[in-house]
């Protein structure tokens, strides 16, 4: 497939983050990668060995035979959305064949996507999805004995994976297993609040991330398809300072930045609020859903240049609306990003201020 993206302003941030189905961001497009200069780019599979075409500014190579391109761009403030259209307009994907005006080579089989169960990640029916998946998953040399392992359990492309036909003790031991996952999501999530692991510790490249499946299952988890860090940081926001859990039917909170602590960042943050239940956006009254850099202008701010964000499922008040997340009126996440974040963010020197829980929820 041939990706175009077009010529843009140098301010702007805009990117094509490349996954595959291990959920690797194994390339990306636009600013940091390549500029904001655009071009035409293409995405091969892994049986592809063709020569790189003329036009083309770069090949990147997918390890797997599905691969997703989420793209971005920046907005800048409502009215800014009609620029952004236009560079929405100039995104293009099309067949290699298509791109050289050639004839369109035979059609790829299709499909039948089995469909998933409700609980499939729970249980050992996530295992016949995995062998469907893992046909369009050439091993790589990293996981040859893994692979073989994996083999002594029907697990592998084009396998048969049925519980019963183990023995008892098998099949204890199988969803033992799964259950153990828990306990391993319940230490990662202490080491993420207490702020000893980073959301770039969970996303990059299959080079990067070293084979740590528990990681790339924990960025998968709490944000499906997140930014290596390079390109975005990620800080959520899941406790309080008193590391309780964050619930806007009991608790107003205040998220305060002293002054000269919001951290370096190239292209722009947003603080964004989830509601626990659903992990989705938070309806509300004044139809505001973050928080972020390009309405910095926007806020008040303190004697003494602090910045204090009001999370709360309430106005605190027409003269601090300006600073207010609405939060829903039961749990709820936040989530700080920095897109393009400097060196303290990417370092670890840079550490989130805590959420404060205030009375009057």
């Amino acid at each position: 497939m041939v990706v175009t993206m077009p010529k843009i302003e140098k301010e702007r941030y805009y990117t094509g983050q490349l996954i595959d189905l291990y959920t690797f961001n194994f390339a990306y497009l636009g600013t940091r990668s390549f500029g904001n200069d655009g071009g035409n780019f293409l995405i091969a599979g892994p049986n592809w060995n063709g020569a790189t075409p003329a036009g083309i500014k770069a090949v990147l190579r997918a390890q797997t035979q599905f691969a997703y391109l989420l793209i971005r761009t920046q907005l800048f403030n409502a009215a800014d959305i009609v620029n952004v259209r236009k560079i929405q307009a100039g995104y293009r994907a099309e067949p290699l064949s298509t791109f050289l005006h050639q004839p369109a080579p035979p059609a790829a089989p299709t499909v039948n996507w089995p469909k998933p169960s409700p609980d499939m990640l729970i249980t050992a029916e996530i295992f016949p999805y995995l062998n469907f998946l893992l046909q369009f998953c050439p091993a790589d040399p990293s996981e040859t004995d893994l692979l073989a392992r994996f083999a002594k359990l029907n697990l592998g492309a084009g396998m048969t994976f049925e519980l019963a036909s183990f023995s008892p003790s098998v099949q204890q031991a199988i969803t033992g297993g799964i259950v153990d996952t828990k306990a391993d999501v319940d230490l990662m999530m202490r080491k993420i609040n207490a702020d000893q692991i980073q959301s770039s510790d969970f996303f990059g490249t299959r080079e990067f991330l070293k084979n740590n499946y528990l990681y790339r299952f924990i960025g998968a988890k709490l944000g499906l398809y997140g930014n290596s860090g390079a390109d975005a940081a990620y800080f959520g926001y899941f406790v309080d300072a008193g590391h309780h859990p964050l619930d806007a039917s009991k608790n107003n909170y205040e998220l305060n930045f002293a002054k000269g602590a919001i951290p370096e960042y190239h292209a722009f943050w947003s603080l964004t609020m989830y509601d626990g239940r659903t992990q989705l956006l938070v309806a509300n009254p004044i139809q505001r859903y973050l928080l972020n850099s390009t309405t910095l202008e926007s806020y008040k701010y303190g004697p003494d240049g602090s910045l204090t964000f009001y999370i709360q499922r309430n106005s605190p008040g027409k003269d601090r609306e300006s600073n207010w997340l609405p939060a829903p009126a039961g749990p709820f996440y936040a989530i700080y990003r920095v897109y393009m974040p400097g060196k303290a963010v990417l370092n670890g020197t840079w550490k989130k201020p805590p959420m404060q829980a205030i009375a009057g929820g």
